[in-house]
């Protein structure tokens, strides 16, 4: 009771906010929570719901980073971006910018998954977090692997400190 409870919370957060990627994210995990529960309470063995569950739990991230991927891709495919924008990139600060942030999220998310594999605990509060900045601070909900991955710099800063 207390997850849907939770999760009805931020869905009106979220609808009071004005914030479609967390209302449809939410109602999208109440109805696989209300599968999961009526599946469990009636023994239905049709679809295993669980397995899809934790499948999604533990896939999710790299599913979205698949699709995140697949978007940035578009534009190379319908010739938007050729070439010639990629060695122009080379040629600018910006572009020596843009690489090198490339390269450091790239580099924390790794760190970040890592840390949320081996401390699942932070993963209530990297939600709150996320859930905070995109629902009041307009941000978007790419956040929690990246933020992980400073949370992962940041003890490891703060370890050298207070051994």
């Amino acid at each position: 009771m207390e997850s849907y409870i939770f999760l009805i919370l931020i869905l009106l957060v979220g609808t009071i906010k004005f914030n479609k990627s967390i209302v449809y994210a939410t109602i999208f995990v109440i109805l696989l929570k209300i599968l999961f529960d009526i599946s469990k309470f009636y023994n239905f063995k049709f679809w295993d719901i669980e397995k899809f569950i934790t499948q999604f739990r533990k896939n999710g991230i790299n599913w979205g980073v698949l699709i995140i991927t697949i978007a940035i891709l578009i534009p190379i495919a319908t010739g938007e971006v050729r070439f010639y924008h990629l060695f122009n990139a080379f040629k600018s600060p910006i572009g020596w910018i843009t690489i090198f942030s490339g390269i450091l999220v790239s580099l924390l998310s790794a760190k970040g998954v890592s840390l949320l594999s081996n401390q699942p605990e932070i993963t209530v509060t990297l939600i709150a977090g996320t859930i905070i900045g995109v629902v009041f601070l307009r941000g978007i909900a790419a956040g929690p692997v990246i933020a992980s991955g400073i949370t992962f710099c940041i003890l490891k800063i703060v370890s050298l400190f207070f051994k």
